[in-house]
């Protein structure tokens, strides 16, 4: 047997087998993973029972199968098997199976299962020819492909009577290497996403957006920010683990499911937030584009120009530096992360003008991102170095706004 010999670990794997004439063959596939070291659990549906026996499949698997989703109910064994399975495959799947597979459709044990379970799925179909090539067929094939089921085969061969063609059901070695390539994939891919949950226990304050200071009742001075790197922040920072909080300030972009939004407008507005937030919380990531400035008196009505003649005049004052107040009143231990997006074209000349800045704010670390006509705000991939408060650059990240978030987000996570 051909059969791929890195077997370190002993799977527990579900094995379905449906009603075609090809179940007889799942026989040999059963026997391969047990011979193998794995743990084998058998669905068999009703039809299929009808093609291979009861006592067969059990002297195989050296386990009960299962058939019958009200067996064993108080263990709610579709949920149980499922939860259990390293991998889940369907030796042989009916075209009635794939189609009921492809929309969901859960009306005995097996589908069930499949639907109650993260593990990744491996069909291995056998059908006659024309039914394997019928539209609807296909489709379903497509649609259970694009949610990332593994399917092996069909081969062309010979099929039941004199038929030959598309159909057949593939060798034993290559499903039996298709499933153990799936369960691999499937740890490495729960491995990674607990190594991704690096940030469980900490909570982390988010500014994302730009603010906007009102003139008049219609008008207002804002930035070309869009929010789209504090929001990716935000929602990588939930994904691993953070509990988040989001203070939105005017976003083009919808917020994420999983972090708590609370939506601001203008830079006096975002600094209370701040400041009422702030002590909560042991991260605080200022993403967002704050106005320095803001007029000094917004008018009651819509100023018109009939009544203002060939020029207007405003007054401005400074709004209040919001991040050098964060780090003036943080609690021990907490992180501060600023921004700093800049204009200056030569590179030197932008880094030596963050440095000045995170030495006057006094924050922990300072992102530096060149913005300008056709750089920075709005993009969909950004460039950014990470400061910190000696100057140094401690991170350099170029790419999409995800992957430059998950970058700084390393920094913060570094920092513990």
């Amino acid at each position: 047997m051909s059969v791929e010999e890195a077997q370190s670990p002993a799977w527990r794997i579900v094995v379905g087998v449906t009603g075609g004439i090809a179940a007889y063959k799942a026989v040999s596939v059963i026997r391969s993973l047990v011979l193998l070291g794995h743990h084998v659990d058998v669905i068999a549906t009703k039809e299929a029972l009808r093609f291979v026996g009861a006592p067969t499949l059990e002297a195989i698997s050296r386990n009960p199968i299962r058939t019958d989703i009200y067996e064993n109910v108080a263990t709610v064994q579709h949920v149980a098997i499922g939860q259990a399975a390293d991998v889940i495959a369907v030796v042989p799947a009916t075209a009635n199976t794939i189609a009921k597979l492809s929309v969901g459709l859960a009306d005995d044990l097996l589908t069930n299962t499949i639907l109650a379970s993260l593990a990744p799925v491996v069909v291995a179909p056998a059908m006659h020819t024309e039914m394997w090539q019928h539209p609807a067929t296909q489709a379903n094939v497509h649609r259970l492909h694009e949610r990332g089921v593994t399917l092996v085969g069909p081969d062309s061969g010979r099929l039941t009577g004199k038929d030959e063609g598309p159909g057949r059901l593939a060798e034993t070695d290559e499903i039996v290497n298709a499933i153990l390539a799936a369960a691999r994939r499937g740890a490495r891919e729960r491995h990674n996403a607990e190594l991704e949950r690096d940030l469980v226990g900490r909570d982390i304050l988010v500014t994302a957006g730009g603010t906007r200071e009102p003139i008049d009742p219609v008008r207002f001075l804002g930035n070309r920010s869009s929010g789209k790197q504090g929001v990716a922040l935000a929602q990588r920072a939930a994904e691993r683990g953070a509990d988040v909080t989001l203070l939105a300030a005017n976003i083009e972009v919808p917020v994420p499911d999983n972090v708590h939004v609370v939506r601001v407008s203008s830079a006096e507005q975002l600094a209370a937030a701040c400041a009422e937030l702030a002590p909560r919380h042991d991260t605080i990531i200022m993403a967002a584009a704050v106005a320095d400035f803001r007029p000094e008196h917004v008018q009651t009505g819509k100023i018109k120009k009939e009544s203002t003649g060939e020029e207007l005049t405003l007054t401005f004052k400074k709004n209040p530096d919001i991040l050098r107040n964060m780090v003036a009143t943080r609690v021990p231990g907490q992180t501060i992360v600023g921004f700093a997006a800049e204009t200056e074209e030569d590179d030197a000349a932008r880094l030596e003008i963050a440095r000045a800045k995170i030495k006057r704010k006094g924050c922990d670390y300072l992102v530096l991102n060149r913005v300008g006509w056709d750089h920075g705000f709005g993009r969909e991939e950004t460039e950014v170095q990470v400061l910190n408060l000696e100057g140094d650059v401690v991170q350099e990240a170029v790419g999409d706004k995800t992957s430059v978030a998950n970058a700084i987000l390393d920094v913060v996570r570094a920092r513990d």
